[in-house]
């Protein structure tokens, strides 16, 4: 049996971890205690051998539906048969802001209409299915235990109540019955690192843990500032991004998936369960436009901390990415026994590319520092120092080859993005010195920012293709270079900026999709191709409206939300056959999309000409 379409799944979380539900009930990926810890379920990589806890109809003849309660991160999957109409309910209730390793998964089942007979499935594979576990069963639920975590499923019912009590064990899985009329409401917790035994909880008490999830989702929601045109659909790719953000240090992962391919049955399949420079900075910016001074605070602070350890290999001060906890192993392997997403092999975790070179995540950094400085939030001494040692670093090794935005792996070239940002960085830093009057070598950051410029306009200029291209000495183009406008660098509506988006349009845009670049053009050092980057399509909105072209760029925003999946959720990329493809959800398209709806938003609101 092939893995449910990556699109066809809802996101929940604890604000520690996360977990993807299928529109057939079935929760196939999660890992615990943290984002970046092994999976417990895992049939999204490996039908067979992954691992599952899936709640479905009895008997076929059913169809089924997916959403959110409104403002609330609470996953409804409906099924509708012939004989009634059942609901499960997905949550986790949002952890406390210190780490722990006790989180719990709650599955409410209720019959609304009718009657309905269920069939759970509990699977777990530990450690990605490398590790055997131990069943138990008790009065009033299940254990499972392996060496590294134990497991509690609570069942939900009231006294007297014997209709979970059709259990039966299919090796170390458990297998369980329900029958449900309407407004019957019953139920499975699953807990990890629980202090006691399973227990009965009763109905009331679950639902009091539904009502204040839900009340909690809608207070949280309720202090975005954003009135404009997409409230629901920026709504609700803000509350992805906070299930995707580690509350006890505010990293924000890139995904919270690994495996997941950029070309079904190919090499592509990357770890995204950790923390990228880029990422943290990106939200920085999108978070504050919407008006999450606080989760922008915290970003910020946990960017300043990465800043301030100067622990960077020999890459730079900075790593590219690290663990939602701020550490840097990322060790890269493969999970050899797992068959991969409809046979896309290898399934890799940890990252290979945490330690290049890539320039581009110090002008990101201080851009990102600089927006919350105008927006208050301020850098202290210490801070202030730190980001002086990372500029005057900089300072002497902008002008290297690297990896550049994409984590290519077929050799360091001089891109165009990397110095793009590199001159960010110098510019963003001069002014936040001359605005608080901070000590810095200033004169050495004015010379390297303006040697960067004319160095740009020089080789990252191609007379031939009348654009900006990838790399110096190449003719490919890079969609990346779509940021040149938004960060300053070009003004908007510059003859050079224009034709450059006009040779992109000819190459790289297909309907609104845009593609990151050629890679028969340009080789990356992989095998195979990929679908359009969502990031890039929403990135391309932004210049269309940065430039004054309201109308196409409206019309792509637009066109880019009928991609979305049934809850308004974007993976990495988009297949040509318009399926997503690639990691899911991905952060850094949710963090474009909002970008580029404020933007559009801001210049729709522009008296005509303005």
């Amino acid at each position: 049996m092939a893995e449910a379409a990556i699109a066809e799944h809802g996101l929940i979380g604890d604000l520690q971890t996360a977990a993807l539900v299928s529109t057939d009930g079935a929760v196939d990926w999660f890992c615990c205690p943290r984002f970046d810890s092994p999976s417990v379920f895992g049939a999204l990589l490996d039908d067979e051998r992954g691992g599952r806890f899936r709640i479905t109809p009895a008997r076929g003849g059913y169809e089924t539906k997916q959403m959110y309660i409104p403002g609330t991160a609470v996953l409804i999957t409906r099924f509708i048969t012939e004989a009634g109409v059942g609901e499960v309910v997905d949550f986790m209730p949002p952890a406390p802001a210190e780490a722990t390793d006790n989180h719990r998964l709650v599955r409410m089942v209720r019959c609304v209409r009718g009657e309905v007979s269920l069939e759970i499935e509990v699977a777990p594979r530990f450690d990605y299915g490398r590790a055997a576990h131990q069943t138990q069963l008790t009065d009033h639920g299940i254990l499972f235990t392996s060496d590294a975590l134990r497991l509690v499923l609570h069942s939900v019912r009231e006294p007297g109540d014997e209709r979970l009590a059709r259990v039966r064990l299919d090796g170390d899985d458990v297998r369980l019955s329900i029958d449900l009329t309407a407004g019957d409401v019953r139920g499975l917790v699953l807990e990890s690192a629980a202090t006691g035994p399973p227990r009965e909880i009763r109905v009331a008490e679950f639902e009091r843990l539904f009502d204040d999830t839900v009340a909690w989702w809608r207070s949280w929601v309720a202090r975005s500032t954003y009135t404009g045109r997409w409230r629901e659909v920026l709504q609700r790719s803000a509350i992805t991004l906070k299930l995707m953000t580690y509350a006890p240090t505010g990293g924000l992962v890139a995904a919270p998936t690994a495996g997941l391919p950029e070309q079904i049955g190919g090499e592509r399949n990357w770890d995204y369960r950790y923390t990228w420079i880029r990422d943290a900075s990106f939200s920085v910016h999108s978070l504050l436009r919407l008006g999450f001074t606080g989760e922008a605070r915290q970003f910020a602070e946990w960017l300043g901390k990465r800043v301030a350890e100067h622990a960077g290999g020999e890459g730079g001060p900075l790593h590219i990415m690290y663990r939602v906890d701020g550490s840097s192993d990322l060790k890269e392997e493969s999970i050899e026994h797992w068959s991969g997403y409809r046979g896309s092999v290898p399934v890799r975790i940890g990252n290979g590319a945490s330690d290049q070179l890539q320039l581009d995540i110090y002008g990101e950094a201080l851009d990102s520092i600089f927006f919350a400085d105008q927006r208050g939030i301020r850098l202290g001494h210490r801070g202030w120092q730190a980001v002086c040692g990372l500029l005057d670093w900089l300072a002497g090794h902008w002008d290297m080859p690297e990896e550049g935005i994409w984590e290519t792996r077929g050799g360091r070239k001089n891109f165009t993005y990397g110095r793009l940002m590199c001159w960010v960085a110098f510019d963003r830093g001069i002014r936040l010195a001359a605005a608080h009057g901070r000590p810095a070598a200033v004169e050495s950051w004015i010379a390297a920012r303006d040697g960067i410029y004319n160095q740009i306009m020089e080789n990252g200029w191609s007379a031939q293709r009348h654009a900006f291209v990838q790399h110096y000495g190449s003719e490919v183009l890079d969609s990346s270079l779509l940021r040149m406008a938004s960060v300053g660098f070009i003004a908007p509506r510059d003859p050079l900026w224009v034709s450059t988006v006009e040779a992109m349009e000819r190459e790289l845009v297909t309907d609104s999709l845009v593609y990151r670049y050629d890679p028969e053009a340009s080789p990356d050092g992989l095998r195979g191709s990929e679908g359009t980057f969502s990031l890039c399509s929403f990135m391309y909105v932004d210049a269309l409206a940065r430039m004054g072209r309201l109308d196409d760029a409206r019309l792509a925003f637009e066109k880019m939300l009928t991609y979305a999946n049934h809850v308004g959720l974007f993976s990495e990329e988009i297949a040509l056959t318009g399926e997503q493809i690639g990691n899911f959800p991905q952060a850094f398209t949710h963090l474009a999309l909002i970008d580029a709806a404020i933007t559009l938003d801001d210049a729709l609101d522009r008296p005509s000409g303005s």
